[in-house]
């Protein structure tokens, strides 16, 4: 039987080099903020609620999720910088990113892995969650 391999795992055999968790999402942190500060790298995905909008509000929306850096502790508590909410004319949003296989079959194996996943960032009304 083949045993399945998690490339994730922190308890590497005693020969390779350990993954450090926290260098594991500071990577993870740092292909987020790439993807949403310049929308390249992945899919971008808006809800109905958000098509309906005006076409300059959701301009603005797009502007603000790129321009976000308001992650602490309560909103980003593994350091990867894959959720925030933003308020734009008494409107407010959600943004979220999450991480699927290169067919977006399932979820990545290694989302520290730009080859092997494909990041998708969706933007809806909070009274869409």
């Amino acid at each position: 039987m083949e045993k399945h391999t998690n490339p994730i795992e922190f308890d590497a055999n005693p020969h390779e080099k350990a993954i450090d968790p926290s260098e594991y999402a500071k990577r993870i942190a740092e292909l987020n903020d790439r993807f949403r500060q310049t929308y390249w790298g992945g899919k971008v995905m808006t809800t109905c609620g958000v098509n309906e909008l005006p076409e300059d509000l959701q301009l603005r929306l797009f502007r603000a999720v790129s321009d976000y850096d308001d992650f602490d502790w309560r909103n980003d508590p593994h350091g990867e910088h894959d959720f925030g909410k933003v308020e734009i004319d008494n409107h407010e949003f959600f943004w979220k990113i999450d991480y699927y296989d290169t067919r977006m079959e399932c979820g990545s194996e290694d989302p520290a892995n730009p080859d092997v996943t494909t990041r998708v960032l969706t933007m809806m009304l909070t009274s869409e969650y």
